[in-house]
């Protein structure tokens, strides 16, 4: 790989300030060292929580940013310790990019919920340099972290599941959700929400999409194949669907009452909380006692469990819904994403994009 004094340098499209605009940006990438991956970008998908990350909504962010967490890309050179990649593959990077590989997260293979993990973005690595995401031309990427691709997936499609995909995957594994003929919620139908319905009706389950108002219902029942749409507002369906439903993936990223929901759940059912919030959410308590439910929550995923979730949604031959843009329209696809106005997720073709004007 290229020399640890030789740094390289790449364009990218940042957000300088909380308006969250990005613009073209350019940046030098870490130094490369024997276990890293140097990769092109070929797609990002565009996250909800890129939203809050640029806008600075969660407090914590350092600008200038380059965002984007969904990146699929190719091989341009490997350092001499990496045994997993070789130059031309086309490999995926996630929401994280290091660990301290020492704690018990780490040696149990689960490695988001290290407590000194390296966010692919807005954050600083181990060399005291920022990282930035993939809505740039290229990355370094330490192996360990590099996502294999299966053969024959479509790279744009494989985009929103690094994210969006594996964050439904993770808790269905976990908790144990993946027999067939559960009965499952899903709670608000965003670019998480899709994948939720594709893949619990993929594992065979019965498939309820919870939401605020009717409007995304023929597509929630046509297109995604889902089993029962419910409006949170109506007293009457909800009433009688109360008591029915294992589990419910929440993936509404701002502040609502839990309580409907929780009338949802059967005994020992399972409300997961996967929406970013930061206001304070409320319930109850006999809510929960008396039907021994289990408010919980579940962040992204291993890489173990990505690369099992890319395998099984290959197995099942199923299809992300995404709406291809280039990086010249990725402040409009932000805009619209705010509004929730995208079916169901943003996909930049990277690859495809002019990033800087000659």
């Amino acid at each position: 790989m290229g020399s640890i004094e030789s740094e390289r340098t790449t364009v990218g499209w940042a957000a300088t300030d909380p308006s969250g605009i990005l613009s073209p940006y350019t940046f030098t990438l870490r130094n490369t060292g024997p276990d890293d991956v140097y990769i092109k970008v070929h797609y990002c998908g565009i996250c909800h929580s890129d939203l809050h990350q640029i806008k600075n909504d969660l407090g914590m962010s350092n600008y200038p940013m380059v965002p984007g967490h969904e990146v699929v890309g190719e091989v341009l050179e490997v350092g001499p310790n990496v045994s997993r990649f070789k130059v031309g593959e086309i490999v995926g990077v996630g929401l994280l990019v290091g660990s301290c590989k020492n704690c018990r997260p780490c040696q149990s293979d689960i490695e988001q919920y290290c407590n000194k993990k390296i966010w692919s973005y807005n954050d600083v690595y181990i060399d005291g340099k920022p990282t930035q995401g993939g809505f740039a031309e290229t990355m370094i990427v330490e192996q360990k972290f590099v996502v294999k691709i299966p053969e024959g997936m479509e790279p744009e499609q494989v985009a929103p599941l690094l994210c969006a995909g594996v964050t439904v995957y993770s808790p269905l594994a976990h908790f144990g959700l993946r027999g067939s003929g559960l009965r499952g919620g899903i709670l608000g139908l965003g670019g998480v929400g899709h994948m939720g319905v594709k893949i619990a009706k993929a594992l065979g389950h019965h498939v309820s999409v919870i939401s605020s108002s009717d409007k995304k219902k023929q597509e929630a029942l046509e297109h995604l194949g889902a089993d029962q749409y419910l409006v949170s507002s109506d007293a009457t369906a909800m009433q009688e669907a109360g008591d029915s439903l294992d589990y419910i993936i929440d993936t509404v990223p701002v502040g609502h009452p839990l309580e409907p929901y929780l009338s949802l759940l059967k005994l020992d059912g399972k409300l997961i909380l996967m929406g970013v919030i930061n206001t304070p959410l409320q319930f109850v308590s006999p809510m929960v006692m008396l039907g021994r439910k289990s408010i919980t929550g579940s962040f992204i995923g291993s890489i173990k469990e990505t690369e099992e979730m890319l395998e099984f949604w290959k197995e099942k031959g199923l299809r992300s819904m995404i709406e291809m843009v280039k990086m010249d329209y990725v402040n409009k696809a932000l805009e619209r994403l705010e509004k929730n106005d995208v079916r169901y997720r943003f996909v930049v073709d990277v690859k495809g994009s002019k990033l800087v004007d000659e």
